[in-house]
């Protein structure tokens, strides 16, 4: 059964509401009001603006919990509403709970831009791991369980993904399908979603945000779009060197797995602006990992991305389907698995301590 009331008809709140911060997983930084963002508010503005732009939405974000006799648990959250008439205003809030690898439901309520939700638990006492939606920007602002309590998880080994559209999940009917969602369950990492529609340029900001960042296991999957920016094939070598070197300063020893682009028909064979085909770019960010492994990064793996996927596996001739994700997801689990380290990291640097006003 779904409650969803929003607040002006709900009135005050029951009491029992938690601080949802110790259940949020994904989450790279805070802004000012505590909003969940993915670029450094303190940096954004050396971002190029579509990378700012898609930085604001909270993709990849979670909530995860443990239930102590909680027959459900309940959100309180805030989202940015289209208005009537606007794109994507009638599109529905789905919430799924997921436990391993299993969808166990999904609810799906009225947009409203303040309320809350209610989500029925099975009889466990597992990890539950909550996917809120992600284009209208919800934040959980409370959580409480519902007949009994509700903890948080421990924390896993963190994994920065960066790239394109294809890493934020693009074509996904879902955000827990999405690449990095699926291999990010199949390894048991908390993964954080870097990937930025019409990006994965390699803007050297995005490499030195990343470095400030904390991480167990670092992925690098962008080239696709420095096709169409367009990039020659000197400045594709250049750059790649250029933005892991920037990355190694922060992180000189964590496990780093770089993902060429994937098979893109249109643009393998076809010259760009500048000249350079998708296969001559892709060839020369792998001749760039290669440099580097050479020059003694003992640290770097490289994951070949043409083969990964066939056009049958692409939903518009570039972005997966659900089960391209599901197949990238897993190659890049087999490929980092050796590299996950134990334990999991117990800190949260990077996020910014946000005190909130409590009613």
């Amino acid at each position: 059964m779904e409650l969803h009331e929003p607040y002006e008809l709900a009135g005050q709140p029951a009491g029992g509401w938690l601080d949802p911060a110790p259940y949020l997983r994904g989450v790279a930084w805070l802004d000012s009001e505590g909003r969940p963002v993915r670029a450094d508010p303190d940096d954004v503005m050396r971002l190029p603006w579509d990378t700012g732009e898609r930085a604001a939405l909270p993709i990849g974000m979670r909530i995860e919990f443990l239930a102590r006799g909680a027959t459900a648990v309940e959100l309180r959250y805030r989202a940015r509403v289209p208005a009537e008439g606007e794109a994507l205003h009638d599109l529905a809030h789905t919430f799924a709970l997921w436990q391993g690898e299993e969808c166990l439901t999904e609810t799906t309520v009225t947009p409203h831009e303040e309320g809350h939700v209610r989500i029925q638990l099975p009889r466990s006492t597992g990890s539950f791991t909550i996917h809120p939606p992600e284009s209208q920007a919800p934040v959980v602002v409370g959580v409480r369980g519902v007949g009994g309590a509700i903890e948080p998880v421990g924390r896993r080994p963190r994994w920065l993904v960066h790239g394109d559209s294809i890493t934020e999940g693009w074509w996904s009917t879902r955000p827990a399908h999405s690449w990095p969602a699926v291999a990010g369950r199949r390894l048991g990492l908390d993964t954080v979603n870097l990937g930025y529609a019409g990006g994965g340029r390699g803007e050297l900001a995005i490499a030195e945000q990343l470095a400030r960042l904390p991480a167990d296991v670092l992925t690098l999957a962008f080239g696709t779009n420095c096709w169409s920016a367009p990039f020659s094939v000197p400045l594709m070598y250049e750059t790649l060197l250029a933005f892991v070197r920037l990355v190694r300063q922060g992180h000189p020893t964590t496990p780093l797995l770089l993902v060429s682009p994937l098979l893109h028909p249109e643009a393998e064979e076809t010259p760009n602006a500048l000249g350079a085909t998708l296969t001559e770019l892709r060839t020369a960010l792998e001749d760039a990992a290669r440099t580097l492994m050479a020059e003694g990064d003992g640290h770097l793996r490289l994951l070949l991305g043409h083969g990964l996927l066939t056009p049958d596996h692409l939903a518009d001739g570039l972005h997966p389907t659900d089960e391209g994700h599901a197949l990238l997801g897993a190659a890049v689990a087999e490929a980092l698995a050796p590299y996950v380290p134990e334990p999991p990291r117990e800190d949260s640097r990077g996020l910014r301590a946000v005190r909130r006003e409590r009613g």
